[in-house]
């Protein structure tokens, strides 16, 4: 299968349903997504960051899931952890991690040691909980927020934290005619109905040919 540029100008097309303005972060994203990197967004709250992700997970036809990022987070609150019955059986509980895409939202919030759980997902496309090695989900695309550096409560983000990301974008608040825009469809834009124009094995696909 090889891609076609339909294919992408629908995707962002259906992502503008939701997404009013924010063309370059839509660009960097689908780069991103067809690349199979990561993209690390740095703005101030509120600037549709997660509806963002959430929107191309939708028209992509894949999971996603969001991690707040606190300071007392822990790596298994991401990875997910095993838990022993009375029998002594283990049973594995998935994190956020297993996922299409994933929001990692204010990351700079969490100590190194939790940042560091994403490591090996953006790498190798797999977690390691208690020595076994769990593949995750295709295609899987990290979209990780952080506040400004030096904002308060942050930490900054590791060299090898920041060589995980393929891509780098400031989301700023939207002009003004984006908000009039919005402002125009307010009693809509919160309703629209995001469909899938591709399905995870079309992207991947569309990856491999990349």
């Amino acid at each position: 299968m090889k891609p076609h540029p339909s294919e992408a100008s629908k995707l962002l097309k259906e992502v503008s349903k939701a997404v009013v303005g924010k063309e370059s972060e839509k660009e960097l994203l689908l780069v991103a997504l067809l690349s199979g990197g990561h993209v690390l967004i740095e703005g101030m709250p509120g600037t549709a960051k997660t509806l963002l992700a959430k929107t191309f997970a939708k028209a992509i036809g894949g999971e996603f899931k969001r991690i707040q990022f606190t300071p007392d987070m822990l790596p298994s609150d991401i990875t997910g952890f095993y838990y022993y019955t009375p029998s002594g059986e283990a049973k594995l509980v998935k994190g956020p991690a297993f996922t299409n895409i994933l929001l990692a939202d204010e990351l700079n919030r969490a100590t190194p040691r939790t940042q560091a759980a994403l490591l090996e997902a953006m790498q190798e496309n797999q977690v390691t909980i208690e020595g076994v090695t769990h593949p995750l989900p295709q295609p899987f695309l990290v979209v990780a927020s952080q506040l400004p550096y030096g904002a308060e409560g942050t930490y900054p983000l590791t060299e090898t934290q920041v060589d995980r990301f393929m891509l780098r974008a400031w989301s700023p608040y939207p002009k003004e005619e984006d908000e009039k825009e919005v402002l125009k469809r307010i009693d809509e834009i919160d309703e629209v109905q995001i469909e899938p124009v591709l399905t995870p094995k079309q992207v991947a696909a569309i990856q491999s040919q990349v």
